[in-house]
């Protein structure tokens, strides 16, 4: 059976790209991920690890839709390989039924994860400067306009601190927080 996993970092981001290119592969069942590629804790990499079977093969669009570093790429693959599920990476034409398909996938996960490196190097790098010239505040505070009408409501106790939290749209740390920034 050929089993796909798509991975974009993003609820925001589009799969279907990946999604097509595994449709187009003859893919029999596809796995989505929406998270953060920097480690292996994903809920639906975790069910396609589970789910393969002998014989099976795993093809992805490329190697950082599967992993993000040398260490995570390698464990997963010999995880694969211990089932005798085959590994193929369309970019980078990786298939670890082979010797050469092995070495390959080594080097381009090296690769792979210097270049992540670089990236975060460059970004910290712009940052710094950005702030210097006084052109990056970070992210702008989201606005609530009814915080005060509602935390005076759950003050009073007239609702409790969840439906304060549910009404707004706040996470329990932002809201006591803000509580305790403005009880200052």
């Amino acid at each position: 059976m050929k089993i796909g996993y798509v991975r974009v970092s993003t609820q925001e981001q589009n799969t279907i790209r990946q999604e097509v290119m595994l449709r187009e592969l003859g893919v029999d069942k596809i796995f989505i991920d929406k998270a953060s590629g920097k480690n292996a804790d994903r809920p639906e990499l975790k069910r396609m690890m589970n789910y393969v079977r002998k014989g099976d093969t795993v093809i992805v669009e490329s190697i950082s839709r599967f992993a993000r570093n040398t260490r995570d790429l390698l464990e997963l693959v010999e995880q694969l390989t211990a089932k005798e599920v085959e590994f193929v990476s369309k970019k980078e034409a990786i298939d670890t039924t082979t010797p050469t398909g092995k070495f390959m996938l080594t080097v381009f996960a090296a690769v792979a994860e210097l270049e992540r490196e670089y990236i975060l190097q460059r970004q910290r790098e712009g940052i710094v400067i950005a702030k210097q010239q006084g052109k990056y505040r970070g992210r702008p505070a989201k606005e609530y306009p009814d915080f005060d009408r509602i935390a005076a409501r759950w003050r009073r106790g007239e609702i409790s601190a969840v439906q304060a939290m549910q009404q707004l749209g706040m996470s329990k740390t932002r809201f006591y927080e803000r509580v305790k920034r403005i009880s200052r």
